[in-house]
């Protein structure tokens, strides 16, 4: 097959309007378009409950095609699409043509697997806008239904950005982009010891089995929690959306990104310690925060003019977190120009750069040396999982017949240290956990609300263990669409994955609840393990703490939201935190849409963050960027 034309230089400035003016990716969760502020008034106004149910509304189910191994209705090959002009700053990717019939299935080892009629590479294309999860209920009443529905339209046109990774590196050779092989050294378990080693910023974490460490999440002497302080939203003009992606969480500092800076506030009372001017705007921001406190941000090339008009997002800039002192500011060239990218992300001392057009780069985390860029040929990483180990998801061949596979990388030199070849028609790999390995996909003729209806275990030999299948009309993870790394709502411990159900009706009237299922990397199989949220509460893991799961609680229209540890061996939940009941604090929870927000916890203090904010609909309005919490 022919090789579509190649992007336009990443310098060459965006156009404008039209389907090549980079865009914010849209929201991926729960409100429709820009985040929802709280009601007028702040914490003290009375307010009524959200029309339609407490929370943000929920995108519809699609339609449920057949289930693996029923028969296909055979489609005609189609000619593939004209791929459209790649976008800077947060790169789209090209519908793909469907695939011949007659591709190997996939699934337990030695398992024959029936084929699934044609299968194809996903289109990649916009997520529905969603609370965290997938196949919701709407609950769209009167004018605001309205409202919110214009802004969904308005959001998916203006924050349509997707990855699309140019086909045009070099011939696989066992070894990563940029990387030429190398003397080998720590893995990524030995690199955790490290100084600089990765840990999981109180939010999504790595996703690794922590199964052998000590919890370390103290139950506080009053769970009963106050709000410590909330973060203004920048002034937006109109019918923009501005990035104020990642969030960052020590001992000592919370630290937000606002538009073209990143602040640092104490996060017992929100007085700000310190201000980092960037660039430009974030366009994403590591998960990992390392022990002695270095994350790092991906930044706009410049700032946006008064159009509102995006710029390639090439600056990678580590900084220290407790102080606000840049470490250092660097790019990534292929062919003299500069790259962009979509996701960061940081193992044992490297930073790891991809979701961008030319393949992945990765830097040295103290000095900023570059350890390996991208380069031309007929593979290139897509983009990078880290903490505990370096996971590279990767692409191969030509527009249209491209192949995907998933690497262990050594973080060091970024040799490979296995590989595991994904089966034709799979587009794209959602990586869960870096150790164990566990990853996402969605197979199949459309594309699930999760973005990863498949989950595969790999063992510590990149051999597939199982395959775990998760319905859109059973559960409610979410695996965000053309990232390799941004996956809620789930997480790994124990040798066990823990997922959410949907909600569904409880015993009260008019209640909803739901609960969260533990399925075992070694069978496959659900353990029997089933952690109940209440009544009227919804329930969904943030992270592992040691061999514990620590979990949202999302409460009634009359209770407020909690924060509790789950021992894995007695289910038995034990709060940490519960936030205030009154009408306005809920109402600022929901703008903040919990499912989908930045979701921060350690040490009594619970942080939730927006990535994207708009102007508010009314002067009267107020728009935060994060609210914060804490007990004692």
């Amino acid at each position: 097959m022919s090789q579509p034309p190649p992007p336009p230089p990443p310098n060459q400035p965006p156009q404008q309007g039209g389907f090549g003016a980079p865009q914010d990716p849209p929201p991926q969760g729960g409100g429709f378009g820009a985040p929802q502020a709280p009601p007028p008034g702040g914490f003290g106004a009375p307010q009524n409950p959200p029309s339609g149910g407490f929370g943000a509304p929920q995108p519809p189910q699609p339609a449920q095609g057949p289930g693996y191994g029923y028969p296909q209705t055979p489609q005609p090959p189609q000619a593939p699409p004209t791929p459209p002009q790649p976008q800077y700053g947060y790169p789209q990717a090209p519908q793909a043509p469907q695939a011949p019939q007659g591709q190997p299935g996939y699934g337990y080892p030695g398992q024959q697997q029936p084929q699934y009629g044609y299968p194809q590479t996903m289109p990649m294309q916009p997520q529905p806008p969603q609370n965290g999860g997938g196949g919701g209920k709407f609950k769209l009443n009167g004018p605001m239904g309205i409202v919110i529905a214009a802004v969904a339209v308005v959001a998916l046109i203006v924050g349509g950005g997707l990855m699309y990774a140019n086909s045009n590196s070099d011939d696989d050779k066992n070894t990563s982009s940029g990387s030429s092989g190398g003397t080998g050294g720590k893995d990524g378990k030995d690199d955790k010891g490290d100084k600089g080693g990765s840990t999981d910023n109180g939010g999504g974490g790595t996703g690794t089995d922590t199964s052998h460490d000590t919890a370390q999440e103290k139950v506080p002497s009053s769970t009963s929690a106050s709000v410590l302080f909330q973060v203004p939203s920048p002034e937006v003009k109109d019918k923009q959306i501005d990035s104020v992606a990642g969030s960052w969480l020590t001992d000592s500092v919370y630290a937000k990104s606002g538009v073209n800076a990143i602040v640092g506030y104490d996060p017992d009372n929100g007085s700000k310690k310190w201000t980092l001017p960037l660039q430009g705007e974030t366009c994403a921001g590591s998960r990992e925060v390392t022990q002695d406190g270095i994350a790092v941000v991906v930044t706009e090339a410049a700032k946006r003019n008064s159009k509102g008009d995006h710029q390639a997002c090439t600056q990678v800039v580590a900084f220290d977190v407790n102080t606000g002192k840049q470490l250092w500011n660097k790019t990534a060239e292929t062919q003299g120009t500069a790259v962009p990218f979509g996701e960061v992300t940081i193992s044992g001392t490297t930073v790891a750069v991809g979701g961008g057009y030319y393949g992945g780069a990765a830097f040295e985390l103290k000095s900023g040396k570059a350890l390996w860029q991208p380069k031309t040929g007929k593979c290139e990483d897509v983009g990078y999982a880290g903490g505990d180990q370096l996971v590279a998801v990767r692409k191969c061949g030509d527009y249209g017949n491209e192949a995907y596979k998933v690497q262990l990388l050594d973080s060091k030199s970024g040799s490979v240290k296995w590989t595991y070849d994904l089966p034709k028609g799979i587009d794209n790999a959602k990586v869960i956990s870096t150790n164990p390995v566990v990853f996402g996909v969605d197979s199949g003729d459309e594309i699930s609300l999760s973005g990863a209806s498949d989950v595969f275990s790999l063992d510590e030999n990149g051999k597939l263990r199982v395959k775990i299948t998760l319905p859109d009309t059973k559960y409610d993870h979410d695996c965000t669409i053309g990232k390799v790394y941004r996956c809620k709502g789930v997480t790994v411990g124990n040798d066990k994955l823990y997922v959410p159900t949907k909600e569904h009706d409880g015993t009260g009237e008019y209640s909803q609840t739901n609960e969260i299922i533990a399925f075992s990397l070694a069978t496959g199989k659900p353990t029997g393990e089933r952690i109940d949220a209440g009544d009227g509460y919804d329930l969904r893991p943030i992270r592992m703490d040691g061999p514990n799961i620590l979990a949202y609680k999302d409460g009634p229209y009359d209770k407020g939201a909690q924060v509790v540890s789950i021992d894995a061996k007695s289910l038995k939940q034990t709060k940490l935190l519960e936030t205030p009941s009154t009408e306005s604090v809920r109402s600022a929870i929901s703008g903040m849409v919990p499912k989908s927000a930045e979701m921060l916890y350690t040490s009594g203090r619970l942080f939730l963050g927006q990535d994207l904010v708009s102007k508010p609909y009314s002067k009267d309005e107020k728009e935060y960027t994060a609210i914060g919490f804490g007990a004692k």
